[in-house]
């Protein structure tokens, strides 16, 4: 199988209906931008804060194998290079996760294929020679095909962001133990997202467990509708994330906290009538508003 072979088949993967689903979703996202709103920019700002130390915190359970928490990642995030009672292998990791998020992200900048190549080798050197000259070549290529697109072409360009992520996935498929091939995802996961930056796409979350599957079909090729279920699989966690990310960035504090109190004096209404439902009405009594 070529080392293309996913990018050269761009074409067949913008036809496909999931891929004509979540642009559809993506769409409502996109369409926001240029964002103008304090509010909104602000949102937009702690949603890629809070999109890292996700990220981050996956990443870290991928190298460690440990039982990695939120506020383990957010901890590190924030600045920590120790976290009581937790073991310092963890903080290590989170820190070298982090250290390589921020390396990859000016490849939305530039396509420049060394940040890649630097964010695998912080993650424990998880590529090894012959994947890093692979990488190069399908990341290069990828680059070129982007620059061909039309700007308004976003389903050509979600595919190709598919199908860029998906042939360097393929470079993992001889690895020899399972630990070592899902570490081994990670810089695609980060070039991922960042091309897709690079292409005008929204980035995605996945965790672990789709990164094994989105592999586990990258390896096998697009042939014998291998494209079809990379995108089917891919498009769930697109559809989510999208839906997400603009929920967050459409969060007015100002409703959420009308909201929260109108909810709160419905409760507390509903718990007085719930007290007093026993007690029999009175015709001669005036009546009250709860």
């Amino acid at each position: 199988m070529s080392t293309t072979a996913w990018i050269s088949s761009v074409a067949a993967l913008k036809q496909l209906p999931a891929t004509t689903a979540a642009i559809e979703v993506g769409k409502e996202l996109t369409d926001l931008w240029p964002l103008h709103d304090h509010v909104q920019i602000d949102n937009d700002v702690k949603y890629a804060e809070t999109f890292q130390v996700r990220i981050t915190r996956q990443f870290a359970i991928a190298l460690t194998g440990d039982d990695v928490t939120m506020p383990d990642a957010e901890y590190v995030y924030e600045g920590a290079d120790e976290i009581p009672g937790r073991p310092q292998s963890l903080v290590d990791a989170l820190l070298n996760a982090n250290d390589a998020y921020d390396t990859s992200v000016d490849f939305s900048e530039d396509c420049d294929v060394e940040r890649i190549v630097e964010s695998a080798s912080q993650l424990g050197d998880v590529w090894d020679d012959a994947t890093v000259a692979a990488a190069r070549e399908i990341i290069v290529a990828a680059a070129d095909a982007g620059k061909a697109l039309d700007v308004a072409d976003l389903p050509g360009r979600y595919a190709l962001g598919a199908a860029a992520f998906a042939d360097v996935l393929a470079l993992t498929g001889e690895t020899a133990d399972e630990s070592s091939a899902l570490k081994a995802t990670l810089p695609a996961v980060l070039y991922f997202n960042e091309f897709d930056e690079w292409l005008g796409v929204p980035r995605v979350f996945l965790d672990l467990d789709t990164v094994k599957q989105l592999r586990e079909i990258a390896i096998a090729g697009p042939d014998n509708d291998g494209a079809a279920k990379f995108i089917d699989v891919l498009a769930g966690p697109a559809e989510a994330e999208w839906r997400k990310h603009r929920e967050d960035v459409l969060w007015d504090p100002a409703e959420a906290k009308k909201k929260a109190r109108e909810e709160d004096e419905a409760k507390s209404k509903a718990a007085l009538a719930a007290k007093f439902a026993h007690i029999k009405d009175d015709p001669s009594k005036e009546t009250v508003e709860l």
